[in-house]
């Protein structure tokens, strides 16, 4: 149990012996750390609910409160707030628990939840962008983090592989190359033989094809309805075009899987749009039988809008007037694979702000449908966008969309010229150096956009993402670094761990607090589902830690206990910044 916790334990009986509810004395980290450690504020609201004086009701708080070990003081201020300072043996006691548990301190939860996080989401035909960047870095830090937390969790990429965005690259091929087999209706594979094993297109194929159609389709009528034919027939069996898609799905897979992985991203499982298929069908009959989704115009719909609703929220469309899915469609047939297959308790969709409407109707019409039972929870976990220095989404200077692969080796060429800039791993192996700049430049660039709320539009300024100063994920890795350097002299000066004693230095002091609240703020990032509070509390552990290694002299401490003591505080500030840093997916090199 965490040092929080344990006081709120202390102040919610407290509450309950007055008469009052628990919730009061819930106990939170102080506003004013020159006066408090911590404080309980609950005594205003009790005072409300109670109709009674709230500082009377701290007093008699207060007066029943008989723990020394735990508590150090305890002063009323203001109208009831009740500011507390917690006893040094409790404080060490914490300290000494983080340091011996494999978790530091952070308990599984009591009811793990089955939870799926669907994240990066590209479509088959385009190599990745920075587009894909946020959905990426966020979803897999929330992985990470909830799986920390003690759920079971998958992460799925869900591919968009399927619908009228394949219908319009068959034809696009057809086009280009007529005299492939696969447009061949005639074609028997039991005849003919099999389908070609190697593919016409590679990934850049498609990513050129893909733009060139959708132009075509916007701009001809007669294009477009040859693109609805094609994915109706994909759709429904059409041997030829399920071989074709085949190959787009594997090249698409194959080229996103690696800048995945050069983006230290990973997948659980790679399912899509296509993994559903075999359910569209049933679906849509069944909601047509049951009265849950009506015909209009032809085409298939659920109505979502409530009475309540203040502004308009259409109808889910499932078909379209030919007959064709959507991915509305692929989409609530997932929420039911997941429900079904993967027995999902949790759902979590990492996708960009601007498709919020979208999914607010995906998910009333799978509540209200029941496909999603009452006790399953779907979540938007919304983002906003990468903008460039003119306030606009982020862009070459030719005013194209910037790939992901171009963006990964900026990031490295701006770490290297930090590295040589500031004279760090001077010296080093080349092939040291260069994998050195790469976890600098991935810890500038997830940092740079985790650091940030998710909701919020930022800027990116390589410049600022890679300083080695600041509140920075190269700075992060630097103090962690630094870190390891010091136990490393301390291990080859003969110089060993031992039991924490009571702070006497001020910033010692400071650092054991910071470091026992992890386990609250671990909570606080998957409730909030943001990972920015991992972020920021990373970089107050390491400007904390400055702080007292600037006045505490580990390595010439005369007093060995003294020496042992803070050399096993360094360990644990060590372990929570590797463990922080890991939580947002960042990589600490050993030395730098």
């Amino acid at each position: 149990m965490s040092l929080q916790s344990m006081l709120s334990g202390v102040f919610e009986e407290a509450f309950v012996a007055l008469g009052t509810d628990s919730t009061f004395g819930e106990v939170v980290v102080s506003q004013r750390p020159e006066l408090a450690d911590y404080q309980c504020n609950g005594a205003l609201g009790a005072g409300n609910a109670l109709g009674r004086n709230p500082r009377v009701i701290a007093e008699a708080v207060v007066a029943s409160i008989d723990a020394p070990d735990l508590i150090e003081s305890i002063e009323i201020a203001g109208p009831g707030f009740i500011n507390i300072v917690v006893s040094p043996r409790a404080l060490i006691g914490a300290i000494a628990d983080m340091a011996g548990s494999e978790r530091l301190g952070v308990q599984p939860v009591d009811k793990p939840l089955t939870v799926v996080v669907d994240y990066g989401g590209p479509n088959m035909s385009k190599a990745l962008h920075v587009g894909h960047l946020r959905s990426a870095v966020i979803g897999e830090s929330l992985k990470r983090l909830v799986r920390f937390r003690g759920h079971t969790i998958t992460g799925d990429i869900h591919i968009g592989d399927w619908g009228m965005p394949v219908g319009q690259l068959i034809i696009e091929l057809e086009d280009r190359q007529p005299a492939l087999p696969y447009f061949k209706p005639e074609y028997d594979e039991a005849i003919d033989g099999p389908y070609p094993a190697d593919s016409p297109v590679d990934l850049d194929d498609l990513s050129d094809m893909y733009p060139v159609i959708t132009k075509r389709c916007a701009d001809d009528p007669a294009v477009a309805a040859r693109a609805r034919v094609a994915t109706f027939d994909l759709q429904n069996g059409r041997a030829g075009y399920l071989a074709l898609w085949r190959h787009f799905r594997n090249v698409s897979v194959e080229g996103q899987r690696s800048d995945f992985d050069a983006l230290d991203v990973e997948f659980d499982v790679w399912y899509g749009e296509s993994t559903v298929h075999d359910r569209l069908a049933p679906i849509v009959e069944r909601l047509l039988e049951s009265g849950q989704a009506r015909v209009s115009e032809g085409a298939v719909v659920i109505d979502v809008a409530r009475q309540e609703d203040a502004k308009e929220v259409p109808p889910l469309l499932l078909t379209r007037s030919d007959g064709s899915y959507l991915y509305s469609t692929t989409d609530l047939a997932t929420v039911e694979m997941r429900v079904q297959n993967m027995h999902a308790d949790v759902m979590l969709y990492v996708v960009d702000a601007r498709q919020g409407l979208h999914f607010e109707q995906v998910f009333r019409a799978a509540k209200n449908t029941g496909i999603a039972p009452d006790d399953v929870d779907l979540e938007h976990i919304a983002f906003g966008t990468v903008n460039g220095p003119d306030g606009k989404p982020f862009k070459t200077r030719e005013g194209g969309v910037v790939r992901l692969g171009d963006l990964i080796e900026l990031v490295t060429e701006s770490a290297r010229a930090k590295l040589d800039a500031a004279h760090i791993a001077e010296g080093y192996p080349q092939a040291e150096r260069e994998e050195i700049a790469r976890k600098v430049g991935l810890a500038a660039l997830k940092f740079g956009d985790l650091s940030n709320h998710r909701t919020s539009n930022y800027t990116f300024d390589m410049d600022r993402f890679a300083a080695f100063e600041g509140k920075t994920g190269p700075y992060l890795q630097y103090s962690a670094v630094r870190i390891k350097s010091i136990l490393r002299r301390a291990a080859e000066a003969g110089l060993s761990e031992g039991p924490v004693v009571a702070p006497t230095v001020d910033a010692e002091r400071v650092l054991m607090l910071r470091l026992v609240r992890l386990p609250e703020m671990v909570d606080r990032a998957v409730s909030l589902r943001a990972p920015n509070v991992i972020a920021e509390y990373a970089y107050e552990i390491a400007t904390d830690f400055s702080r007292f290694y600037e006045k505490c002299h580990i390595l010439s401490e005369e007093d060995p206990r003294r020496q042992a003591s803070w050399l096993a505080l360094v360990g644990l500030a060590l372990a929570v910044l590797d463990r922080l840093l890991d939580l947002l997916g960042i990589e600490i090199p050993d030395r730098m």
